[in-house]
């Protein structure tokens, strides 16, 4: 068994904050694949099903961000599940916008809902960092993160993050980075489409040429006719 946790605040206000990208993470997967109804317990909201043909929980702790370690290691305990059955999906500023990378292990780099993480069940859990950019000087970051996404971004890159972990989830439970990332990167940059060759410019008709007639003059005749 398998735990997708997804990192935000609770609250219909946050609903669409970069913070809250975890949620919608495990939302979308959620709705795309059939998990059951999402109900309390563990101090947060779960809902079962199965991916890639394991079983699955995902996990939205409403505790805060802050704390959002009390409600994953709850979890963790009553499922007995080890770190490496842990997948949490957070936003991260270090990367930019649409971008999304795969990490075990590691720092928190100051996340505030990674660092509850840490000391609740330890660092060797897999992280699925979905970038939403930095804002330029590290006092800005609070307000940043807690700030709806633009309009653009939501409607754009955001939905065709979301859409490509919905593609990728049933890789997750095998630890398929590759496909899961590949599928994601489908999403954000779909390949072009090949253009049919042009064409071959059609050939501009050759002028026609004339032989031109036979003189019948004999050489003499010709000479005597240019002093006419």
């Amino acid at each position: 068994m398998k735990l997708l946790v997804g990192l935000g605040n609770p609250g219909a206000q946050y609903a669409r904050h970069r913070h809250n990208i975890g949620f919608m993470a495990v939302d979308r997967i959620a709705a795309a694949h059939g998990f059951g109804p999402w109900r309390a317990r563990f101090q947060a909201l779960t809902a079962d099903g199965t991916l890639g043909g394991e079983k699955v929980l995902l996990l939205k702790p409403q505790t805060f961000m802050n704390l959002s370690g009390q409600a994953v290691g709850e979890a963790m305990r009553f499922l007995k599940l080890a770190p490496a059955d842990l997948i949490v999906f957070h936003d991260e500023i270090d990367l930019a916008p649409a971008k999304l990378k795969v990490k075990t292990g590691g720092g928190h780099a100051g996340h505030n809902g990674l660092r509850s993480l840490h000391a609740h069940v330890g660092d060797a859990y897999h992280r699925v960092r979905m970038g939403v950019g930095h804002p330029g000087h590290k006092d800005a970051v609070p307000g940043y993160v807690l700030h709806d996404f633009a309009k653009a971004d939501r409607e754009g890159w955001v939905e065709d993050m979301l859409r490509g972990v919905e593609d990728g989830a049933p890789a997750l439970p095998a630890l398929d980075w590759a496909t899961f990332q590949n599928k994601v990167a489908l999403r954000l940059s779909p390949p072009r489409p090949s253009r049919p060759a042009p064409d071959a410019a059609p050939r501009a008709p050759e002028p026609e040429t004339r032989q031109p007639a036979a003189d019948p003059r004999t050489p003499l005749q010709r000479l005597a006719d240019r002093f006419r």
